[in-house]
């Protein structure tokens, strides 16, 4: 009993993971046009004795930021250049999309360990 009990929360702790980071880029996605914007990073741990998943400190990606040429942009320095941010559109999409699968596999895992255990209740009825 207590492996499906722990398969539920390994489960719920996998989707709070992948929320973290879906939210993360959507935020990049959201900022992708914010003058000196830096992308937000998730990075996650396993906690060894739990086997839970859990997001490390959100860091800030330090790659350079682009550099636009628009003279008449209010930001622009005297070459007419002023900084974009370094999210890249592709990148976080992709991310998006992959941190969504992965929430939803979880999902699978927790609904299966429910069903187990509820198969398991409605045994001991008996």
């Amino acid at each position: 009993m207590s492996d499906l009990l722990q398969s539920l929360s390994m489960s719920a702790s996998g989707m709070q993971a992948q929320a973290m980071r879906l939210r993360h880029a959507s935020e990049n996605i959201a900022n992708a046009d914010t003058p000196g914007y830096h992308r937000k990073l998730v990075t996650f741990r396993d906690e060894v004795d739990s086997g839970r998943v859990t997001t490390g400190p959100v860091q800030l990606d330090r790659s350079d930021l682009t550099s636009i040429y628009d003279p008449g942009h209010p930001l622009a320095d005297e070459t007419g250049h002023h900084d974009g941010s370094n999210v890249d559109l592709v990148i976080e999409i992709a991310d998006a999309r992959e941190a969504q699968r992965s929430y939803e596999a979880n999902l699978r895992m927790f609904d299966q360990a429910r069903q187990m255990t509820q198969s398991l209740f409605d045994l001991l009825r008996r």
